[in-house]
Formats: structure tokens, C-alpha cells, sequence
């Protein structure tokens, strides 16, 4: 299922929140800007990624696929790594009540705040309808929002932790930890394991996620990909 999480999301319990082919899938403009293919080497896989995304439109790709066809531009590249939560559960030994204690859940009503925190922080793409993913934990300070992780991509068995930001003037608080650990705790209550996805250069959050658990799974790149006009 991780090797392909995109694909297996959209195919499955996250089939709502895109458009879905035979060979191709997008999550919705405004929900994500992910895709993915069946078999990234099949050539009738880009032809429908092509239709569903339409001309001089954009996608981000997740894994290891090969140089996309020649009417696409790839626009830039990260690398990055995929973590999986195993051990997270050893941690979620302290009340449910203790570590939800000061965490609020966030919904549609707070996107203008999640933005307005995202555009100071950066943690990766997060859209106008990215709340629909669901999950959404964060912490405020003086009535604004100062931290926040939630879910993204849910392949069968699994749950991505996303979106793990805080404002740069409240780090160094524990605030992440505790929300890494809130948003897992959800995952393992409803019998799902756990994963993630970071840039290779965020070292700080790797540790994080080591500490609380994670481990390193694999390697991965994210490519956003342009389709000429």
C-alpha cells in the first residue's frame, strides 16, 4: 500500500476527493495537488493522468517514477523520505484526556487561521479544501492559531500524519510532539498504522518523528509536473 499511497487512497477510502481512472488519479484542485498512476512505466497511465489533469495544468507525484513523457515538464523536485509509525503506540500510554488536554479539533470554519499559519511556516502544499482530509488537531495562543497537524492520504490500513506546523514564534514548545502524538492516536483507535513524509533537508522533524516512533521505510520523490498546453 506505501509504495504507491497516492493511487491506493484515490482508489479507495479517499475515492470522493478526486477524480479516478483506470490507470490515473488526482485528489480535487482544491483539496491537494497530488496524483498518481497504476504503473507509472504504462503509457496509457499518462494519457489518462493527461486528461484528468487537462492542458498547461499541474500535478505532484510521490515515489520513484520514471522521466514522464515529453509533452510534460517537470518543474522541480524534492527528496524526501517516508517514515512508518509502528512504535507510536508504545507512546500513547498517558490518558487520551491528558493528551488531547489544550489541543483544539479544527474544521472548514478555521481554514482562513490554518492558511494564515501555513504561509508563515511552509510545511508543504495545503489548499483551501485540504481540511477535508479530516483530523485536524491544533493549538492556539491568544485567539490565534499557533500549531496544527491533521491527515492526508489514507490507503487502506493506513493514515498519513500532514501538515505537522507551527508558527516560528512558538517552537521549541513541544507543541508539534504533542500534535504528532494527538493525530496518531486517532489513527490507532480506528486500527490503522501510522505514516509520514518529510523533506530529507527537514532534519529537525526526522528526529522528531524517530523519537516518537517512526522509522524510515524508504526513500521518495515528490515531483510537480506541468502538462503542455
Amino acid at each position: 500500500m506505501l509504495d504507491n499511497p497516492v493511487w491506493q487512497a484515490l482508489c479507495g477510502p479517499q475515492r470522493d476527493l478526486g477524480r479516478t481512472a483506470d490507470g490515473a488519479a488526482r485528489f480535487d484542485t482544491g483539496v491537494s495537488p497530488f496524483g498518481g498512476l497504476a504503473d507509472p512505466a504504462t503509457p496509457a497511465a499518462w494519457r489518462q493522468l493527461a486528461d484528468i489533469v487537462g492542458p498547461g495544468g499541474q500535478v505532484s507525484l510521490a515515489g520513484d517514477p520514471p522521466p514522464p513523457p515529453r509533452e510534460w515538464t517537470v518543474l522541480y523536485r524534492i527528496e524526501g523520505v517516508q517514515m512508518v509509525g509502528d512504535g507510536v503506540a508504545a507512546l500513547l500510554d498517558v490518558p487520551a484526556d491528558d493528551r488531547q488536554a489544550g489541543l483544539v479539533t479544527l474544521g472548514p470554519a478555521d481554514v482562513p487561521d490554518m492558511l494564515a499559519l501555513v504561509e508563515l511556516s511552509r510545511p508543504g502544499p495545503f489548499l483551501p479544501r485540504t481540511v477535508e482530509f479530516g483530523g485536524y488537531r491544533g493549538v492556539r495562543a491568544a485567539d490565534r492559531l499557533v500549531a496544527m497537524a491533521g491527515e492526508r492520504l489514507r490507503p487502506p490500513g493506513y493514515a498519513e500524519i500532514s501538515a505537522v506546523t507551527t508558527d516560528p514564534d512558538h517552537r521549541r514548545r513541544g507543541l508539534a510532539r504533542r500534535l504528532v502524538l494527538a493525530v496518531a492516536d486517532d489513527i490507532v483507535n480506528r486500527g490503522e498504522t501510522p505514516f509520514l513524509h518529510a523533506s530529507v533537508t527537514n532534519t529537525d522533524a526526522i528526529r522528531l518523528y524517530q523519537a516518537l516512533g517512526f522509522t524510515l521505510r524508504r526513500m521518495v520523490t515528490f515531483q510537480v509536473l506541468e502538462l503542455d498546453q
